[in-house]
C-alpha cells in the first residue's frame, strides 16, 4: 500500500462547473453509462438503458429501497426571524438531529406551518443540533412528523444543484422503489431505472433490498490530511431477510450505489447484525469483502464516496476512469450519469 492511497489530496480532481448536472436525464435511462471492466482493463461508452446486456449472468442485485423524506424546512422564531431547518437523522423515536441555519440556543423554538414547532435539546461540536419535534403542543414520534413533512417542507436538493427544489424533483430525487422513508439524500445510482428497465432486471436475475437512510453527512468532504483520520458519519441500516439470504451465499452480488455497497460491506464485516448503525469507510485500503460489481454515479473531489469507488478499483485507475468520463461530457453528481465497475 503506498502513502498516495490514504492521502486526501490523491482523490482531489477540476470538475468543470457545466458538468455538474442540475436536472435528471429524461427519460431516466437515457443518461450515460461508462463501463470499466476489471478484468480486461476495458472501457466501454454505454447509455443506461442497456444496463442489462452488462449484467453479469447469475449475478444477483441489491438495491437501496429507502425513500427521501421532504427535510428541508422554513419557519420562523417566535420573534419572526425567518429560520431554515435541515434534518439530518433520527436518532430515536423523539431525538431528531439537524442543522439550523440561525442562531440559537437551547430551548429556543422554531414555529412551522401545520402546528409544527421543533424545540432545540442540544447543540453538538460539529455545527449540528438534536431537537424535539411538537405538534399541536404535544411531544410527537418522528413517524407521526413524516405525513406533515409531506405537508410543508421541501426536497432537500444537494447544495451544489444551485437552485429551488420544484414540483418535479418530488418524484425525480426519489426511485422507483423507494419504499421506506428516512433518507435526506437519494441513493443515486437508483434514479437511473425506470420502472421497466426495474422490472426487466428483477425478473432476470435474483435481487433483494437493504435499506439505508442516507444521511447529509454522505456530502461531507475529507478534510484531514490522511483519509484514516476521517470520523466517518453513521446512518441507520436494516437488511432484509432475503437480502441477508443472498449475502450469506456464495451468489456474485452487484451493489446498485455506494449505500447499498456501504450496507452489504458493513455486513459482512458483522455478521450478527442485520440492522442497526452503518459507519463503514471503504477506501484502497479497506476492500470490499463481499461486493463483486459496483454501479454509482460519478462523486464529489475528496469525498468518501470516491475513496469508495477507489477500493474497487485503486487510486490511479479511478482518477483515470473520472479524467476519461470528464473528457467525454459525462454529467457528475446526484443528477449526473453512472459508472458500471465490472
Amino acid at each position: 500500500m503506498t502513502n498516495k492511497e490514504l492521502l486526501t489530496s490523491s482523490y482531489d480532481f477540476t470538475l468543470p462547473s457545466e458538468l455538474i448536472a442540475t436536472h435528471p436525464a429524461s427519460p431516466r435511462d437515457s443518461a450515460k453509462l461508462l463501463v470499466y471492466n476489471r478484468k480486461t482493463d476495458e472501457i466501454t461508452h454505454a447509455i443506461f438503458s442497456d444496463l442489462e446486456t452488462f449484467i453479469p449472468q447469475g449475478c444477483a442485485l441489491i438495491f437501496n429501497d429507502t425513500k427521501v423524506i421532504k427535510a428541508r424546512l422554513f419557519g420562523k422564531k417566535p420573534s419572526g426571524g425567518k429560520i431554515e431547518l435541515l434534518i439530518n437523522r433520527a436518532l430515536n423515536a423523539h431525538d431528531v438531529n439537524v442543522y439550523i441555519r440561525g442562531k440559537v440556543k437551547i430551548g429556543s423554538e422554531v414555529i412551522f406551518d401545520e402546528n409544527l414547532v421543533a424545540v432545540v435539546q442540544e447543540l453538538n461540536d460539529d455545527g449540528s443540533r438534536v431537537v424535539h419535534f411538537y405538534i399541536d403542543k404535544k411531544l410527537a414520534r418522528f413517524e407521526d412528523v413524516l405525513p406533515v413533512l409531506d405537508k410543508i417542507g421541501h426536497v432537500p436538493l444537494p447544495p451544489y444543484i444551485q437552485r429551488e427544489d420544484n414540483k418535479d424533483d418530488e418524484s425525480e430525487y426519489q426511485s422507483v422503489f423507494a419504499q421506506n422513508a428516512g433518507a435526506v439524500a437519494a441513493p443515486t445510482a437508483s434514479l437511473h431505472f425506470t420502472d421497466e428497465q426495474h422490472k426487466r432486471i428483477c425478473d432476470k436475475h435474483p435481487h433483494a433490498y437493504v435499506t439505508l437512510h442516507v444521511g447529509s453527512g454522505t456530502f461531507k468532504p475529507v478534510e484531514c490530511e490522511t483519509i484514516t483520520d476521517h470520523p466517518m458519519h453513521s446512518e441507520y441500516y436494516d437488511i432484509s431477510d432475503k437480502a441477508k439470504k443472498l449475502l450469506d451465499s456464495d451468489i456474485p452480488i452487484l451493489s446498485v450505489g455506494t449505500t447499498s455497497t456501504r450496507t452489504i460491506e458493513f455486513y459482512a464485516r458483522h455478521k450478527d447484525k442485520q440492522r442497526g448503525e452503518a459507519n463503514l469507510f471503504l477506501h484502497p485500503n479497506n476492500k470490499p469483502l463481499r461486493v463483486n460489481h459496483l454501479l454509482t454515479n460519478f462523486h464529489l473531489p475528496k469525498s468518501t464516496l470516491l475513496m469508495l469507488v477507489a477500493s474497487f478499483v485503486g487510486v490511479d485507475k479511478a482518477q483515470e476512469l473520472y479524467k476519461i468520463a470528464i473528457e467525454n461530457k459525462y454529467r457528475f453528481y446526484s443528477y449526473g450519469d453512472a459508472m458500471l465497475i465490472l
